[in-house]
């Protein structure tokens, strides 16, 4: 089947949703991370909305069956690397290679799905559907027994739902025929574990094996009952230092949020040496540039401490990405929830390619000379016994 065959097939009412995903280095059509498809009702007509999520921005345009199609197919084939689609009745994957090589994937389901709402200005969707009471959201506090989203506690629903979103984004590199091991370095509380557990194993029913791992004894305690509670037999929890865990040999998936300083690097090191196939990290408490970055000519910002500050963590965020893609991953940094929140904000995301970047390793390392900087994550990657 060609694209062409495939999107006459799919884009009608019959479309559930599709998201084209995977910008294409390079690629001067791709302005967003991504772009989620459906099809509303406008005034009796059928419409094609399509939200481009740029940057901390969400753009929606409408589009006719003819035009969407011919957007569709310059995304696909120049901008995007892959695409899924759902429809009433089936499932799609494209996969577009660098040289314009195309990939469709179709399959009729043996089950007909309900259409979602089609109306034009319907609430956004969540991933955790308001109205669907789910235990650990009801333990945190976030829901209430009948699902309803306690109205204090609506920025941690919103921020977990962001979560899962990144999560969904990567599914394609996850073998849903075999079981996939994730690991969360510095857990705490777990919420977000929890989440991630629910939406991986209950929701979309992957065969994982999570572990979490935290200094805190009394906090993995209390983790490790609930999962009991739960009913999450492969999700266990550990007390455990990032830098000198050495339980697992392969890992799948390293996930690492709010990781203070260079326990993310900790991480970040673990999951290249095992040659995970997804990371995702929310860096946190990062001193260790703000120490020694100097720079005749940024002199005069490094003056003020709160600007040097943000620059040297910003800086760290920058060459923890190259060194990702220097090791082989294509990596991005996306905005987890909003700055009104959290300063905290940058979520490195990153997936294995097995293409390493010299030019990537070399610009970083020129970098690190010309800001005075020798950290962690560098030092760490070229550890062969870590």
């Amino acid at each position: 089947m060609t694209l062409s065959e495939l999107l006459n097939i799919c884009i009608d009412e019959n479309l559930i949703d599709l998201t084209v995903s995977g910008p294409k280095k390079g690629a001067d059509g791709a302005g967003a991370t991504k772009i989620k498809i459906r099809p509303v009702m406008i005034k009796d007509k059928l419409y094609f909305q399509a939200s481009e999520y740029v940057g901390t921005k969400v753009l929606h345009n409408n589009y006719g069956k003819p035009e969407i199609k011919v957007k569709l197919e310059s995304w696909i084939v120049n901008d995007y690397k892959q695409a899924q689609f759902t429809m009433t009745d089936a499932t799609a994957q494209v996969l577009s290679g660098k040289k314009g090589n195309i990939t469709v994937k179709y399959k009729k389901s043996a089950e007909v799905r309900v259409q979602k709402d089609m109306s034009h200005n319907r609430s956004k969707q969540y991933v955790l559907k308001e109205g669907v009471p789910v235990e650990f959201l009801v333990d945190l506090g976030v829901q209430t027994p009948e699902g309803k989203i306690v109205k204090a506690k609506y920025d941690k629903y919103r921020q977990i739902n962001r979560f899962l979103e990144f999560i969904e984004d990567i599914l394609p590199q996850l073998d849903k025929a075999k079981e996939q091991t994730i690991i969360d370095f510095g857990c705490g509380k777990s919420y977000l574990t929890f989440a991630m557990y629910y939406y991986l194993k209950v929701l979309k029913g992957y065969d994982i094996r999570v572990i979490g791992l935290d200094l805190k004894e009394d906090v993995i305690d209390t983790c490790n009952g609930l999962r009991e509670r739960y009913g999450y037999d492969k999700l266990n929890f550990y007390v455990g230092d990032i830098a000198s865990y050495k339980d697992v040999e392969q890992v799948d998936m390293v996930v690492t949020l709010h990781a203070c300083d260079t326990a993310t690097d900790y991480a970040l090191a673990k999951a290249v040496k095992w040659g995970a196939k997804v990371i995702l990290s929310v860096p946190c408490c990062q001193h260790e540039a703000n120490a020694t970055i100097s720079n005749d000519l940024m002199a005069p910002v490094f003056e003020y401490g709160i600007l040097k500050e943000r620059m040297a963590a910003l800086i760290t965020d920058g060459m923890r990405a190259k060194r990702l893609e220097a090791s082989g991953y294509q990596t991005q940094i996306l905005e987890f929830i909003d700055m009104e929140h959290t300063p905290k904000n940058l979520l490195i995301r990153a997936v294995y390619t097995g293409k390493c970047n010299a030019e990537a390793k070399e610009s970083v390392d020129v970098l690190e000379e010309k800001m005075n900087l020798k950290l962690t994550l560098g030092r760490l990657l070229e550890d062969k016994e870590l």
